[in-house]
């Protein structure tokens, strides 16, 4: 007979991540005042997701977990996780699943990795890549304060990594905002990108409590501003969660001032509470309200803005400049390539 698999430690609890050796708290929460503040209400029928299975998901899985790879779609308890996998896609975490920030939004472990890194995470993420045979690919990773570079410089070697077993696929980087300093981002603005991605996450208002006290309103939209300078062709990208108490006109405000630092691309989402430590939720955008935002960002010159409640920065990525809201408005998927061939893909993302 065989023994019961470990329990979960509780959700705020001190572990040792496993890759790194370093202590961390799991969730990336301590228990605190919050823990006690109940949600909004029960979730509406529009956030009910299936359960991840299939034989797909298993093989991503598989990938993933042969390669020591990280993915911000299981770390960060991604709602579309059954989805992407089975569509073969996901959004690769880099250098290691340990944060050195603690934002209260987030359910990436937090700690500090002391210097940690994989030396062959590269070649790992482009192995990964290719056995998923991805043309589009999307990177993320935690924030690495303890690093002399930020981590700048490992993922600007993931990227050319990729580039080099794959030179077909295109590239897309949700990155940290390496502490706003512009040569940084540059390193890897500079590894070859079809788009380049900070989350600026809320409205000006909430960005403190939401995000840690590193993280900054006016630093995000500076990197992003920065980014399209220095390189003109790529495809520039930010999110907002809703639902944390933000008002219309915050949001409008948000809109305008990611256009004036020439974002192309805006993606909105619903606010959902990871742990009870957490934010609670404030209140429930419907379905309606996301069309709403959406065609208030498109009459403001946004390139696309991807808007409904399940969507998160990543979904769909491959997909997001066919303006049609990644097919969320359609009554059924559109008969068409997930992802386009590579030529085409990186013609409409530099036109």
């Amino acid at each position: 007979m065989s023994s019961p698999s470990p329990s979960r430690p509780a959700s705020g609890s001190k572990i040792v991540s496993p890759h790194q050796g370093t202590l961390a708290v799991l969730d990336g929460i301590k228990p605190n005042a919050l823990s006690t503040v109940p949600d909004a209400g029960p979730k509406p029928p529009w956030l009910r997701v299936r359960l991840p299975n299939g034989a797909k998901y298993r093989e991503v899985m598989d990938i993933v977990t042969s390669h020591k790879l990280s993915t911000v779609c299981a770390e960060s308890k991604c709602p579309n996780i059954a989805e992407c996998w089975e569509r073969g896609t996901a959004t690769l975490m880099l250098m290691g699943s340990v944060c050195t920030r603690a934002c209260k939004f987030c359910s990436v472990n937090t700690g500090n990795p002391k210097g940690w890194l994989d030396p062959l995470e590269p070649a790992h993420v482009a192995d990964a890549v290719r056995l998923m045979g991805l043309k589009y690919v999307v990177l993320t990773s935690v924030d690495r304060d303890d690093l002399h570079d930020l981590g700048a410089g490992h993922y600007a070697n993931c990227i050319r990594a990729i580039h080099l077993t794959m030179p077909e696929t295109a590239v897309e980087a949700l990155t940290p905002d390496f502490q706003g300093q512009h040569a940084l981002v540059a390193q890897v603005l500079d590894a070859g990108l079809a788009t380049f991605a900070q989350n600026l996450e809320t409205v000006k208002r909430l960005t403190h409590p939401v995000r840690d006290p590193r993280a900054g309103y006016e630093q995000t939209l500076d990197v992003l501003k920065f980014a399209k300078r220095h390189d003109p062709n790529v495809i520039t990208k930010t999110s907002l969660m809703l639902g944390l108490g933000e008002t219309d006109a915050e949001i409008e405000q948000a809109l305008d001032d990611m256009r004036a630092a020439d974002v192309d691309v805006v993606t909105m989402g619903q606010y959902m509470r990871p742990t009870k430590n957490h934010l609670p939720v404030e209140r429930f955008v419907s379905p309606e309200q996301f069309q709403q935002y959406r065609e208030l960002a498109l009459s403001k010159g946004f390139l696309e803005a991807v808007s409904g409640p399940l969507v998160r920065s990543s979904y769909r990525a491959e997909r997001v400049l066919e303006q049609d809201n990644v097919g969320l408005d359609a009554g059924k998927e559109k008969i068409l390539d997930a992802i386009r061939e590579s030529s085409a893909t990186m013609q409409s993302l530099r036109c």
